[in-house]
């Protein structure tokens, strides 16, 4: 999927094997988005059952000559769809600081920073809230 997103064979990302749990059939799944007849976009999402049921956006990309068409905020709201069919208390998800388009997303779709984490900002939706 990197490769596919980036167009670069040399796409580092997961270790081997990392994505077999998203394939597994249990809670963690990945989507994707498709345009043009190749992968252009997707979201992986974790489910954690302590200390309450959760979702987590472990990763969102979207190539960038499709950034800002709506994929990205589709793939979040599916995710969205599917915390709430499992009744999860949020959604969280971490963003580079540094990242002030992603943020400036996230906010737009409901999300505000929960903490600081180094570099990074924890970013959470209270489906409540919804």
């Amino acid at each position: 999927m990197l490769q596919s997103i980036y167009t670069n064979e040399e796409a580092v990302g997961y270790k081997s094997g990392y994505l077999d749990r998203f394939f597994a059939g249990g809670d963690d799944w990945i989507c994707a988005a498709e345009a043009e007849n190749r992968v252009v976009g997707y979201i992986s999402v974790e489910v954690h059952k302590a200390p309450e049921l959760f979702v987590y956006l472990d990763d969102l990309s979207v190539s960038v000559q499709f950034r800002n068409s709506g994929i990205g905020s589709a793939l979040i709201e599916e995710a969205a769809a599917f915390a709430g069919k499992i009744n999860a208390k949020y959604i969280a998800l971490h963003v580079e600081s540094s990242n002030s388009q992603a943020i400036k997303l996230y906010e737009r779709l409901g999300y505000s920073v929960h903490h600081a984490d180094g570099t990074r900002l924890l970013m959470r939706y209270d489906i409540a809230d919804a």
